[in-house]
């Protein structure tokens, strides 16, 4: 009999192998397959989520937050930092590889005659592992669950549901080869989640965004709210609810003082770094007063408890000391800018050890010129991922458009750019991993490797 470790590398390996159909924006392929498992997204009330930053630390943070009242929450995420299996969860707890194993068994034949089909043709990785994820979440009896968009929003597979509520965190020039070349096309597409009479959220303070999201919910009917981060301490008392700022950074974390629509709270404590996570927090906790209205009740305690809890590898997060080792998944410009922003503010360090690998569709440019400027030493790689950019190309780019104020090494092998910087890095130095999610996986699963070695 064939061991289970190998039924779901091989359930693995088929779920991969779709990812050769590309990026296929639309609906028809993911409801005619939906249809087929009996549309098992009805019997499941959601929030969606989407945004160019900040979309999966919301709701990572509204998904614990409501765990901790005790509720059933599932919550769905892309991409993965350490296994697949966490791209699905339900209580904080991964989809189990028997789970997934039973469900691509369930899947592959439906999935098969969607393809076959002319008129829908070949159904894309992301497509079936949505649907993978609403049929199990379906099947746990989730009494929520918090649905990360994985590209844009109109068109995105996810976009199947009807939420309770809708969260576009922000809107910036990412994916515009998919979504389009500016802020007004792209915030078209994130308003694209919004529902008829379903209300929604952002922490957006572009106008642009703005005037996209508002006129998209007057069309639909649907309630708009806005969050506000106070970040430079002008009086607060005449400010339009929600609105947070920041308290005190500890070595651990960040505390925060949140006035919302009913509650106010001071001293709220999340274990995650950067006041964007705290622009994350916000709207997180706006997202849960709204959802009251739903029968969705979380006391004072289940709040605080639900963001202190709170776990996101690869935000900012400190892997070890003598040198710091710091990992953070940026892997766009305004991400790049806000972390160059939070690096020196949130670490204390002399010299600072970038390693550096991104995607070929990135804006190499825009997501460069605000972490170099930092480092005093550069090393380029790249994630293990065919969609990789090279990074002596990434070298080159730099060496002509940037001024490196030291040294930089180009070394394609993940492992081996950790190793050098390493060994070049003194006790008060810095080592950044940054550029895409993909890379801090990649090289935190080495680090976590060489530990046990």
């Amino acid at each position: 009999m064939e061991s289970k470790e190998n039924r779901y590398l091989k359930a693995l390996e088929w779920i991969h192998g779709l990812g050769r159909f590309g990026i296929k924006p639309g609906l028809e392929r993911i409801t005619a397959l939906l249809e087929l498992l009996g549309n098992p997204h009805r019997e499941v009330r959601f929030v969606h989520v989407a945004g160019t930053n900040g979309k999966g630390s919301t709701a990572v943070m509204l998904a614990s937050i409501l765990r901790a009242a005790g509720y059933k929450v599932g919550l769905y995420t892309s991409p993965y930092l350490l296994s697949f299996t966490n791209r699905m969860a339900v209580n904080g707890n991964d989809i189990n590889q028997e789970e997934l194993i039973k469900l691509v068994d369930q899947i592959r034949p439906l999935a098969d005659r969607i393809s076959s089909d002319p008129g829908l043709g070949d159904l894309t990785e992301f497509e079936v592992v949505t649907a993978l994820a609403l049929t199990y979440f379906a099947s746990q009896e989730a009494d929520l669950v918090v649905l990360e968009v994985g590209l844009g929003g109109r068109l995105d597979a996810t976009n199947v549901v009807t939420p309770l509520l809708s969260i576009v965190t922000n809107v910036s020039l990412d994916h515009a080869d998919v979504l389009g070349d500016t802020v007004e096309k792209i915030t078209v597409e994130k308003a694209g989640i919004i529902k008829q009479s379903r209300p929604v959220i952002t922490a957006s303070d572009d106008p642009v965004v703005l005037k996209g999201l508002e006129q998209r919910s007057r069309e639909l009917n649907a309630p708009f709210y806005r969050v506000y981060f106070i970040n430079d301490g002008k009086e607060t008392s005449s400010l339009e609810k929600p609105y947070s700022f920041l308290q005190k950074i500890t070595e651990k974390g960040q505390y925060f003082s949140y006035h919302g629509f009913n509650l106010q709270l001071d001293d709220i404590f999340i274990p995650l770094r950067g006041s964007y996570q705290v622009t994350n927090a916000l709207t997180a906790l706006a997202a849960v007063e709204l959802l009251e209205k739903e029968g969705f009740f979380v006391d004072e305690e289940s709040l605080r408890k639900g963001l202190k809890s709170v776990v996101w590898p690869g935000r900012l997060e400190l892997l070890k000391r003598n040198p710091l080792l710091i990992m953070d998944g940026a892997h766009n410009p305004k991400a790049m800018e806000k972390l160059s922003e939070a690096l020196p503010r949130y670490f204390n360090y002399q010299r600072l050890f970038l390693i550096i690998g991104m995607l070929a569709d990135k804006d190499t440019a825009a997501m460069l010129k605000h972490i170099l400027p930092l480092a005093d030493t550069v090393i380029f790689t790249k994630p293990v991922l065919p969609r990789a950019k090279d990074p002596a190309e990434i070298a080159a780019y730099a060496g002509e458009h940037f001024k490196l104020k030291n040294k930089f090494y180009v070394a394609p092998e993940h492992g081996a750019a950790l190793e050098k910087a390493l060994s070049l890095a003194g006790p008060k130095d810095a080592v950044l991993v940054t550029g895409s999610l993909y890379t801090v996986s990649d090289i935190r699963a080495y680090y976590k490797k060489r530990l046990q070695a």
